[in-house]
């Protein structure tokens, strides 16, 4: 048994699981590719006579209805078995999980959370060393101070901050998106790279300074109607985007960087953006060495809305016709010495990282290698390949 997951597989589900509408992708031995399911109990059921694609049934305004007489789709796998099949280490060409998106674009929002806006402002600040970290800290905090929650993005009072950091010599790039009137919107991962519960999460091996994020991904259709929420882990390279911001893509995008899951949870009466808004994201951190950090990520101290965030993705200015999975940000800041003091957290391999909250269920990762562990094969090509043969497109 994998060091840090559950003995009851079912415990990864939310805790109203019996009334939540879950879905989500499996990898399927019988047609060699991904098919989507709705969890019913203990089972999944095949859901693909809706639509081939988890991108496709979230455009279908009846979907919510369709699934809520879940016996009238086939049983295609148990749930505890595909959970526990979905280990690191596990045999990949049994069922598995994968990430409960596939042709969505997935894209992220940084800098939402004051927490992570100041570790944002030291990385640029260390230019990637985190041995300066901690003394950064103490300096940029005795200049703005460690609370801007009060502050709002946009408004004449971030502007007049502005205007002093900047006399100052201390305004950053990151502050310009954390109170500015624009976003920090970017491409996370390319379509269908995204990794599901239990796979490893890769670092790259240049990295020496790094962490998880904790996150609420929002998933939208086309139109840019948010339709539900799961979780997600947008894996940082602090020592790279620290040296410079144009290395975000670098610093982000890496074979296993982005995970998410394990179910996506459609809003319905008893789930809501209202939900998403109040929610608390546990994470843990637990190494093969006895280490363990616990951290907790508000949403309520988001300083902006989810609704601004998917209005600043979508729009006359950019079309999403498969729709988009969009990560809020995190709160988390990374400031648990391991590596050494005043550096901060950092990884090491066998990490095993769980995101949780009770409306979502726990989404559970380990740590390695982006090049040491399985390269990313299946793609958009594949995936079409494979529904054009099995005659669901």
């Amino acid at each position: 048994m994998t060091h840090g997951f559950p003995a009851n597989q079912t415990d990864i589900l939310p805790e109203d699981a019996n009334r939540a509408v879950l879905i989500g992708r499996i990898w399927d031995p019988r047609v060699s590719g991904p098919t989507p399911v709705l969890v019913d109990g203990e089972t999944l059921r095949d859901i693909s006579s809706l639509a081939p694609t988890i991108s496709q049934l979230l455009e279908r305004d009846d979907l919510v209805a369709r699934l809520s007489n879940a016996s009238v789709f086939p049983t295609i796998a148990s749930l505890g078995d595909v959970i526990e099949q979905s280990r690191p280490g596990a045999n990949s060409k049994t069922t598995h999980l994968l990430s409960p998106n596939d042709l969505q674009a997935i894209k992220a929002s940084g800098v939402t959370f004051v927490a992570s806006l100041l570790e944002r402002v030291i990385e640029e600040q260390a230019r990637g060393d985190a041995s300066k970290a901690d003394q950064i800290r103490t300096e940029i905090t005795g200049i703005i101070g460690d609370d801007l929650s009060q502050i709002e993005p946009g408004s004449e009072k971030a502007a007049e901050i502005k205007r002093i950091l900047i006399e100052k010599g201390a305004w950053s790039q990151y502050l310009e998106v954390g109170i500015g009137p624009d976003a920090e919107i970017f491409t996370k991962a390319p379509v269908m790279s995204a990794v599901g519960y239990g796979a490893h999460v890769g670092l790259h091996p240049i990295s020496n300074w790094n962490n998880p994020e904790p996150e609420v991904v929002l998933a939208a259709n086309s139109m840019g109607k948010i339709v539900g929420a799961t979780l997600g882990n947008d894996v940082n390279l602090r020592d790279v985007e620290g040296r410079s911001a144009l290395l975000l893509g670098k610093a982000k995008d890496n074979n296993g960087s982005c995970a998410i899951g394990p179910f996506i949870r459609l809003f319905d009466d008893h789930f809501t953006l209202e939900t998403v808004k109040s929610a608390d994201l546990a994470m843990a951190v637990d190494g093969k060495d006895g280490y363990h950090l616990d951290a907790v990520s508000s949403m309520s101290q988001i300083s902006r809305t989810p609704e601004s965030l998917v209005g600043q993705a979508i729009g006359r200015h950019h079309q999403y016709p498969d729709g988009f999975m969009l990560f809020l940000g995190t709160m988390f800041a990374p400031t648990d010495d391991r590596g050494g003091a005043g550096k901060g957290f950092t990884h090491e391999m066998g990490d095993i990282v769980t995101i949780s909250t009770p409306s979502l269920g726990k989404l559970i990762n380990q740590v390695d290698r982006s090049d040491a562990i399985n390269p990313w094969q299946f793609g958009i090509t594949a995936l079409m390949t494979n529904l054009a043969a099995r005659r669901l497109l």
